[in-house]
């Protein structure tokens, strides 16, 4: 993390993130593309490159969009303008032209001061630690490969995204139980980037839509992320319009949150079970050594899931994307579904990026399969308490006190099992005696520290535990 203008910019392998006007700025956004465009160039060793070119609603979006694709065209990358659209739409795109790579506009599920800038490579997936750090070393040195003003490549339009993605959506999973069950569905999509292809799907569906913050204006109705608290307005609008399911997108459209048909927020937790459900469903009986792959922060959930199918492996991995990526990518075709617990679902059929409209087609594929309605089918999977605390760097010292805290926590529970390939993480014990994971996170100045057992009690009780050995508390 560097500091601008006293406002944090986060530079890791999700891109570059900050505050819009400070630490965030058409200047930043240009040289940064221009430093992920010469990568791209030096990499492939090609002279004009393709990249694709996507941003999520934010008003700031269409200047740094701007911004990035002038810095792309200036070092002889040929850019292909998406307009308004999801990251898992970019991905989808990047495959769609056989691109060299692509780029969202988007801070996430931050709020609306923040904007960034998203790197995918060839395959649609944010690169790898070590890329990303060559890209960012490239932006703080200004090693940017600029050509002469008559090589600058024309930047052109493809407003066929939507249409695109939704189809391939379509074309991967079975529609006709969808369209038959005739589901009523509320969509909230935050007046982000899903807002166009999270309907079309919906109605393409057979679903009747109740469509909440349905203009990609940027001006979200609420706070961003799809978590609880700022899904009261879904919750009650699913209940009382008696519809089957409600679905939040966040404003790059990569994660889904999901209500039941009581208006109750099941949570982001349930969002990949629920996907991984439906997917080993459909392999029936035969299908051995099959993967999915989540990250370390995940609900246990999966793995008790996992168990239920002869077969099934679950693999853990660091968090992000780019990390359960790489692990599916490993694992060849065995791997069938991967994501995260934050609502992420990744069906490497579609793209190999988190997409909303990959999750909403499997859960309500479940749904349609079930005959049931989703409450019951939350009733029959494990259920645990999972506790999401944040701590602001700035109140623990910053970020060279985090790898101190860490170390101690290794050092105080060495006799747990441990993984220590993002931040740490302990299980104690039997499964039932629950687990915490402490890392910093690579989108916020913050540090997380996430617990999950069988009561809120214990789950608590293991915050405070971590938290004390840290020297947090």
């Amino acid at each position: 993390m560097t500091k601008v203008a006293d406002a944090p910019l986060m530079l890791s392998v999700s891109g570059a993130r900050g505050i819009v006007g400070r630490s965030m700025t058409p200047a930043v956004a240009a040289d940064f593309a221009g430093a992920f465009g010469s990568y791209i160039k030096s990499s492939t060793r090609t002279k004009n490159p393709l990249l694709c070119v996507g941003r999520d609603s934010r008003p700031s979006g269409e200047a740094l969009a701007r911004a990035a694709m002038a810095g792309l065209a200036a070092v002889g990358c040929r850019v292909v303008d998406l307009g308004i659209v999801t990251t898992p739409s970019v991905a989808v795109m990047i495959g769609l032209h056989r691109a060299a790579g692509g780029m969202e506009i988007t801070a996430s599920h931050n709020p609306i001061e923040w904007n960034g800038l998203k790197c995918l490579n060839s395959d649609g997936v944010a690169p790898p630690p070590e890329v990303a750090g060559e890209i960012i070393r490239r932006f703080k040195n200004r090693d940017i490969d600029s050509v002469a003003a008559q090589d600058i490549p024309p930047i052109t339009r493809d407003d066929s995204t939507n249409d695109v993605h939704v189809s391939k959506v379509l074309s991967h999973i079975d529609a006709e139980p969808i369209r038959q069950a005739g589901f009523k569905v509320v969509l909230d999509s935050i007046n982000g980037a899903g807002c166009i292809s999270g309907r079309m799907l919906l109605e393409k569906l057979g679903c009747e839509v109740v469509h909440l913050n349905g203009e990609p204006t940027g001006l979200f109705a609420h706070t961003p992320e799809p978590v609880e608290v700022n899904l009261t307005e879904l919750a009650k609008t699913t209940k009382a319009s008696r519809a089957a399911i409600g679905f939040a997108q966040d404003p790059d459209a990569d994660r889904l949150a999901i209500v039941d048909e009581h208006g109750r927020y099941i949570g982001e937790e349930y969002t990949l079970v629920l996907a991984a459900k439906r997917v080993l469903d459909t392999l029936g009986p035969g299908k051995s050594e099959t993967i999915l792959a989540a990250n370390l922060s995940t609900s246990r959930m999966i793995d008790d899931l996992a168990a239920q199918y002869p077969g099934v492996k679950v693999l853990r991995t660091a968090v992000g994307e780019a990390n359960v990526v790489a692990a599916m990518k490993a694992s060849g075709d065995r791997a069938v579904l991967g994501g995260e617990g934050n609502g992420g679902v990744i069906l490497p059929k579609v793209c190999w990026v988190r997409d909303s409209l990959s999750a909403m087609a499997l859960v309500l594929g479940l749904l349609a399969e079930q005959r049931v309605p989703l409450s019951a089918i939350v009733q029959q999977l494990p259920r645990y308490v999972m506790i999401k605390h944040k701590i602001d760097l700035k109140d623990v010292g910053g970020a060279e006190f985090v790898k101190s805290a860490i170390q101690r926590v290794i050092k105080r529970f060495k006799d747990q099992k441990l993984s220590t390939i993002d931040g740490v993480r302990i299980d104690f014990g039997p499964p039932e005696n629950g687990w915490v994971h402490l890392r910093p996170s690579n989108t916020e100045p913050i540090v997380r520290l996430i617990a999950e057992a069988q009561t809120d009690s214990r789950a608590w009780e293991l915050i405070d535990e971590v938290a004390v050995a840290a020297g947090i508390k």
